[in-house]
């Protein structure tokens, strides 16, 4: 058995957001995130066939949803749950740290 770290592997400087997946199993699949001011592009959204939770476990970000408002903010210890086809993007990301998510998706039930 291998003891492994959420926060090993992170590149000083991120270009692009960065998704390495973590474990795998049948229906369900977990992976790390890690963002640097990345946001989702203009229009574009995420219409998922699976449920997702997320939790940010440093930094932060603002979740959009369609025909909501505002944002929903998540800071460190924040999350969510996002039923499969909610409509979602992601706003901003903070750009003066990193933003490490963790992110289950799992089919329905």
């Amino acid at each position: 058995m291998t003891c492994e770290n959420l926060f090993t592997g992170i590149p000083p400087q991120l270009s692009e957001e960065l998704c390495t997946t973590l474990c795998r199993g049948k229906g369900v699949w977990i992976e790390r995130i890690v963002s640097e001011g990345q946001r989702s592009p203009d229009g574009f959204w995420y219409d998922q066939e699976e449920n997702e939770w997320v939790v940010v476990l440093e930094g932060s970000a603002g979740i959009e949803f369609e025909g909501e408002p505002e944002p929903v903010e998540l800071h460190r210890g924040s999350y969510l749950n996002i039923s499969a086809h909610k409509r979602h993007r992601v706003a901003w990301t903070s750009a003066t740290e990193k933003t490490v998510w963790l992110a289950i998706h799992y089919a329905g039930v």
